[in-house]
């Protein structure tokens, strides 16, 4: 297997991860009823979780 689809492989695997932890972040924080802290602009803000989609799809070049 050459070295590009290695680590195209190990992307993939890093990326899903990312999605399935998202997942259950959302998940938690809902059954929590606690909000999501995010940046936007520059600003913290916070963002009640039932507004946020429930799953993410990262992009993959």
């Amino acid at each position: 297997m050459e070295t590009n689809e290695l680590l195209k492989e190990e992307r993939d695997k890093i990326v899903k991860g990312l999605e399935e932890t998202y997942k259950r972040l959302i998940a938690f924080k809902k059954k929590m009823n606690s909000p999501m802290i995010v940046t936007r602009g520059g600003k913290i803000i916070a963002v009640d979780a039932n507004d946020t989609p429930a799953t993410i799809v990262y992009k993959r070049d």
